[in-house]
């Protein structure tokens, strides 16, 4: 019995919502409140630039005798990064010494890196490496040509 119950109310609520839609459609919907407007978000920085103001970022608190070390790893090799070099928004060039002091370069997309910072005290007298980040420089304005 209780089972019967409930299809027949499921029935009943499915009928009650087909009516009021037919209705609705033919009167016209009832007057709503109007929506509430759309918050429009900000674009959106890209991952890149984000991931480089964190560096800059790091870097900038540095005392004199600390450096940011920065560190890629790449399957069993452990590189340390000395520059990063950004072409594009989603692309950089990261530049640096593998274990046995081979200059290396990665060329990868700023969304899969993933990088190891490390602040570490350097040794009296030394002098702190600093990590060096390249953009590429804004294009240059050509002046316009005199109008006649």
């Amino acid at each position: 019995m209780a089972l019967a119950d409930i299809g027949r109310a499921i029935a009943g609520q499915a009928l009650d919502t087909a009516k009021s839609s037919m209705v609705d459609a033919i009167q016209g919907a009832p007057d709503k409140k109007p929506a509430a407007p759309a918050v429009v978000a900000a674009p959106a920085e890209s991952l890149g630039s984000v991931i480089l103001a964190q560096l800059q970022g790091m870097q900038k608190s540095l005392k004199e005798d600390q450096e940011l070390v920065v560190q890629f790893r790449s399957g069993e090799e452990m590189l340390r990064i000395l520059e990063i070099f950004v072409p594009s928004p989603q692309v950089f060039v990261l530049s640096g010494n593998d274990g046995q002091q081979r200059l290396t370069r990665i060329v990868a997309p700023a969304a899969t890196v993933q990088l190891i910072c490390k602040i570490l005290r350097v040794a009296p007298g030394a002098t702190p490496v600093r990590l060096k980040i390249m953009t590429p420089a804004p294009p240059a304005r050509q002046p316009e040509a005199p109008r006649k």
